[in-house]
């Protein structure tokens, strides 16, 4: 992919995803409100999942019982997120009120999401965030694909740990600071297509755009990582 038209699509979708969150006439920043929501995993065998934030803070963990359990905090009443689970897909996003202004132009916003997946239901998952900080703990969950859209902010990813099967996973950011820890043990694969991102990897090796580590071609399990970046800054780090 071109990466100009990359980093044009991306930050689109930042623009896209802030101006659907904050009105600039009838929305004000009110009463500091937390809300939990839990959702029952059912007979569904597999999920797909769908996170939409425009703009906050991002915490997305294992361990839940349930399929999701949920920890919202917000003060702006038209942020009151929306959470539905429907033939297996389940979605959690913001209120599409298109036509507002990015909720960074409004003094004291707080808005943090705080989700808990449950780690042994096969799970497809696409995240798409406009601007702010998310911290993505998702080793341990039973990926069978993984899609993140990233407009700008700081992002880690942890995909750390044991895994049983492999994994198909992209990363697309605009102008955002990301770190993707890696496990050692597993065969990792990383396709980087950069712009004017710099890229640190001291525990792999480079070919190229493509960054293994020592247990690729050795290990039963292989995660294969495509990355495509605008600007900022690419840390990929491997741990025991």
């Amino acid at each position: 992919m071109n990466t100009k038209h990359l980093l044009i699509d991306v930050v689109l979708l930042a623009t896209l995803l802030l101006a659907s969150c904050v009105s600039s006439d009838d929305v004000r920043v009110g009463e500091l409100r937390t809300e939990s929501k839990s959702v029952e995993l059912g007979d569904a065998g597999s999920v797909r999942v769908k996170i939409v934030l425009g703009a906050g803070d991002l915490v997305v963990t294992g361990g839940a019982e349930k399929l999701l359990e949920a920890d919202f905090t917000y003060n702006v009443a038209k942020l009151k997120p929306e959470v539905e689970f429907t033939d297996g897909t389940l979605v959690v996003q913001h209120p599409d009120v298109r036509g507002y202004r990015s909720p960074q132009d409004i003094k004291d916003f707080r808005n943090e999401w705080d989700l808990r997946l449950n780690n042994d239901v096969p799970m497809n998952l696409s995240l798409e965030m406009g601007a702010g900080t998310s911290d993505l703990k998702l080793a341990g969950l039973s990926l069978t694909g993984l899609d993140i859209k990233l407009g700008a902010g700081k992002c880690t990813v942890d995909l750390s740990g044991d895994w049983t099967r492999d994994l198909d996973a992209t990363i697309q950011t605009g102008a955002a600071n990301v770190t993707v820890i890696l496990p050692k043990d597993v065969g990792v694969r990383v396709e980087v297509d950069s712009g004017l991102t710099a890229i640190n990897a001291p525990d792999l090796k480079q070919d190229g755009n493509v960054y293994t580590n020592e247990a690729y071609g050795t290990s039963d399990v292989t995660l294969h990582i495509n990355m495509q970046t605008g600007i900022g800054r690419i840390n990929l780090e491997v741990v025991e």
